[in-house]
């Protein structure tokens, strides 16, 4: 209870007790026990005005004086007084001192009870702001909005439920881990703004000291201050002083512990925060950075979708780029598959014909996707126009390595194995450039079995040194022949235990098979091997691109097609 004067009951922060007089029930409670009592009890307003329950429509414009020796009982929403009731001295002693004591003592209870309820009442009302704000954030966050739309929004409804003059919500770049420990915040950029100049938004010294009020908002505090210009943590009072800003409050923007940005919120007159408002600014500012990450998300999604469908393009295009159709040699079965095991793969392979024979290309570029893909492309096409140039296999290679050489980095190279097979002698002349040996299959009469032979020849992968010399090397095929190349993802296929297809598994797959069919087909054959590593990695996922040819020799075992007459 305290004895005050009407200026004593202090200036309004943003409520006022007719905010809450609706019914006039206080106000005619304080008339009853006025006629009750023959003391005289008032209910004012801030500004001293009486709230007469005859009167509820009109408030009287002025403020009566309030006698000096009256008791003025505040009531209040926090420390903010909103009114109070007044209880006039007992003047004429008509009533005891007792008397008079039991009345002061209601006077104070019917002012903590109007306290309550406005409190209680003031922060219904912030709730259901609260809920309302959120709910249009909430439905921003659905819809994926533009980011900058998102943020306006926030800070209009923040500063409009809060009462605000002024704000602005920055956001770190993306990704960022937070703020640097520099006097200046220029990584923090001005996504939304309102009622503020151009000086004060562009200025890049920090509001406070050691940007103390930016880290501690990231921290998830809501940081506030009452009077900028005179606090001491701050950076920049005469800056706030012409900018007219007062009041701050300000929290950060953080999502899942990442800082994304902050927002900050300003009053031009004099302004505490209470526990309800902080805690609507909080929440605020979580939607704010939910829907931030929400349409960055979005935005991220359709980047992806884009390059997704780039990639399902450039995966058609290079699949476009091994042959569709094999050539065909009287007495040469073709068989090839590519498996790669993104959209775009670095495995490859061509069957063509250069200069009357057979071409047979396996090559695997290293890595994967884009680049890979490119670079498997622009090898395959630079070996075919070498092997027109030249018959010698070992000078094709040669070349083809300075030209790759000459176009990719030390990191990108190509391993490589070419073969000319001559339909009509059936002689094989092939060149090794640091990629796996191919298998030559051979029934062997006197053992009446097939056996495997591991076509030997050695050489540096392309596209690693310049100059490099590579060795041709040559094998006689026979009618009944397969010749199967792969890359390593045939071999290096591993099934669940970790533990890898390999090339004796391989080995092994063929031989049953053509011991169970031995007039099998060159597509057979590479059907059998595809099933027999399918067989042994189970659900495994494909790791590495895999691809395998198989050429047969058709004709009789045992003599030479080409010398037929």
């Amino acid at each position: 209870m305290n004895n005050n004067t009407p200026a004593d009951l202090g200036r309004p922060k943003g409520h006022s007790l007719r905010d809450y007089w609706t019914t006039g029930t206080i106000s005619s409670l304080c008339e009853s026990l006025t006629k009750l009592g023959h003391i005289r009890i008032e209910l004012r307003d801030e500004r001293s005005v009486i709230l007469d329950a005859s009167s509820l429509s009109e408030v009287q414009p002025f403020a009566e004086p309030i006698p000096d020796d009256a008791t003025v009982v505040p009531i209040t929403i926090g420390d903010e007084s909103i009114g109070a009731v007044v209880v006039y001295p007992n003047t004429d002693h008509t009533q005891s001192d007792e008397v008079y004591g039991l009345i002061k003592r209601i006077g104070e209870l019917i002012a903590m009870t109007a306290s309550e309820m406005c409190s209680d009442v003031s922060e219904l009302r912030l709730h259901i702001s609260e809920i309302a704000v959120l709910y249009k954030l909430s439905s921003l966050l659905v819809q994926g909005g533009r980011v900058n739309d998102t943020l306006e929004l926030a800070l209009e409804l923040a500063l409009e439920v809060l009462g605000l003059d002024a704000g602005a919500i920055m956001l770190l770049p993306e990704d960022s881990p937070g703020i640097g420990h520099r006097e200046i915040e220029n990584e923090l950029q001005r996504s939304a703004s309102v009622a503020l100049s151009t000086e004060w938004l562009s200025n890049p010294t920090p509001l406070s000291k050691d940007r103390l009020f930016d880290r501690q908002s990231l921290a998830g505090e809501v940081v506030s201050s009452c009077n900028l210009p005179e606090d001491p943590r701050v950076l920049v009072p005469d800056e706030c002083r012409a900018e007219g800003l007062i009041a701050f409050a300000g929290t950060g923007l953080v999502f899942n512990e990442r800082p994304i940005g902050v927002i900050r919120l300003y009053s031009r007159s004099p302004r505490e925060f209470s526990l309800a408002e902080r805690h609507l600014i909080r929440s605020i500012a979580e939607s704010a950075a939910a829907a931030v990450e929400q349409a960055r998300l979005l935005k991220l999604q359709a980047r992806e979708r884009r390059m997704h469908r780039s990639l399902k393009i450039a995966g058609a295009v290079q699949k476009r780029m091994l042959p569709e159709e094999t050539p065909k040699f009287e007495h040469i079965e073709l068989a090839a598959r590519y498996r790669p095991s993104q959209e775009i793969g670095g495995d490859f392979y061509d069957l063509f014909t250069v200069r009357d024979q057979l071409g047979v290309l396996v090559g695997d570029v290293v890595g994967k996707g884009v680049v890979a893909g490119l670079l498997m492309s622009a090898v395959r096409a630079t070996l075919r126009a070498y092997a027109e140039l030249f018959d010698d296999l070992s000078k094709v290679m040669t070349q083809t390595n300075d030209a790759v050489c000459r176009d990719t980095t030390v990191s990108e190279f190509v391993t490589i194995w070419y073969a000319a097979i001559d339909p009509e002698s059936l002689m094989m002349r092939y060149v090794v450039a640091g990629h796996e040996q191919p298998m030559l299959v051979r029934k062997e009469k006197e053992h009446d079995g097939w056996k495997v032979r591991t076509l030997e020849g050695s050489g540096l992968v392309v596209g690693v040194i310049a100059g490099e010399q590579y060795t041709m090397q040559a094998v006689q095929l026979e009618p009944g022949d397969f010749l199967i190349a792969y890359t390593d993802g045939i071999t290096d296929a591993v099934n669940f235990d970790m533990d890898r297809f390999r090339k004796h598994r391989l080995e092994a797959s063929v031989l049953e098979y053509l011991d169970e069919v031995p007039d099998a087909s060159a597509d057979d054959v590479l059907k059998r091997i595809f099933w027999s590593m399918r067989q042994f990695v189970g659900l495994q996922d494909q790791a590495d691109d895999e691809t395998l040819v198989v050429v047969k020799v058709v004709g009789e075992e045992g003599s030479r097609i080409g010398n037929r007459q």
